[in-house]
């Protein structure tokens, strides 16, 4: 017979499968501190205490000057250029430090998962050890968390107190009542634009989702924001989601609803090419558009995640 000990303990276990505690979030402040940021090939100088393996300025904007040769077309001030009729460029100076910028996915397909954590948990864990890394490099931390029914949007500030605002809002975030796929569409499209308008340039942005329902739209939003941001689009997914089992009947539900499944080979092929498709139309997504792509099944182990796709970053910077 178990103890009352043993089975307070086997049920604080299982329950952080399927949701977050904050102790849980704050005990891995001491595994990010040891994950490796900083580029061995340098980009882009900032004035924290890492160098960027991603694509962005970190600047701020200070003076437009006439073009010349060597100038990166990107920067050019259309405005001025098209009122004096001569190509000028726009000039940055280094900010002090980077706002690090993380995106949580909380509408209902992440509370889902068939082995290891929910993908929400899995969410939530990843963005929990980006905020704490960027904390011990000395930029300011901030984001956004949003669901078919609420949106929280979190400005980048300094220190302890914000990874731990952060992290708050993320034990707080509850699974929405069944809502419609238009619905959940709608969600991803609306956050999107939103974070276009609130991310600051230079921003680093950590997207944290399975990007279910992803729009034109909310690819659009997706594309602009990343012209003045480095983005990282990290792919939550489940064993299920890329594979069907073969043969069999199973029944699947979330508390609401359920569906049963008379599995075959054909359905099996049908279900791991769609599944093929949407990973590669994002991967397809963020190499068009210089954004960074992570993809993570929520049986992986989140810290090596995240250090082996640094680390990757690192040798192709």
């Amino acid at each position: 017979m178990h103890s009352p000990f043993a089975r307070k303990l086997h049920d604080t276990q299982d329950d952080e499968l399927v949701r977050v505690s904050l102790a849980g979030l704050i005990r891995l402040n001491r595994a990010a501190g040891g994950l490796a940021l900083s580029p061995a090939v340098i980009r882009a100088a900032r004035g924290g205490n890492y160098l960027s393996s991603f694509k962005g300025r970190g600047m701020e904007f200070d003076e437009t000057r006439p073009y010349t040769p060597g100038d990166d077309i990107r920067n050019l001030d259309w405005r001025v250029t098209a009122r004096t009729g001569k190509t000028h460029t726009k000039l940055f100076r280094e900010e002090r430090e980077r706002p690090v910028f993380l995106v949580v996915d909380a509408r209902a397909p992440m509370f889902f998962a068939t082995r290891g954590v929910f993908k929400s948990v899995m969410a939530a864990r990843l963005a929990a050890i980006v905020a704490w890394s960027a904390q011990h490099h000395g930029d300011r931390v901030g984001g956004q968390i949003f669901s078919e029914s609420h949106s929280v949007e979190l400005k980048p500030e300094h220190g302890r107190r914000a990874v731990l605002h952060l992290l708050q809002n993320l034990v707080q975030v509850e699974p929405p009542a069944a809502p419609s796929e238009q619905e959940t569409g709608a969600a991803f499209e609306a956050a999107a634009a939103r974070l276009v308008r609130h991310a600051r340039p230079g921003s680093l942005v950590f997207i944290f989702s399975d990007f279910r329902k992803l729009t034109a739209a909310g690819e659009s939003s997706l594309i602009r924001l990343c012209r003045h941001c480095d983005v990282a689009l990290v792919f939550i997914h489940d064993p299920l989601e890329r594979q069907l089992p073969t043969s069999g009947r199973y029944r699947f539900g979330d508390g609401l609803r359920e569906l049963s499944l008379d599995a075959s080979p054909a359905a099996a092929a049908a279900h791991e090419q769609c599944f093929i498709q949407r990973q590669q139309g994002l991967e397809n997504l963020a190499r068009q558009h210089a954004m960074r792509f992570i993809s993570c099944s929520n049986t992986d182990d989140p810290i090596l995640v995240l250090q082996q796709n640094l680390r990757a970053a690192r040798h192709t910077a």
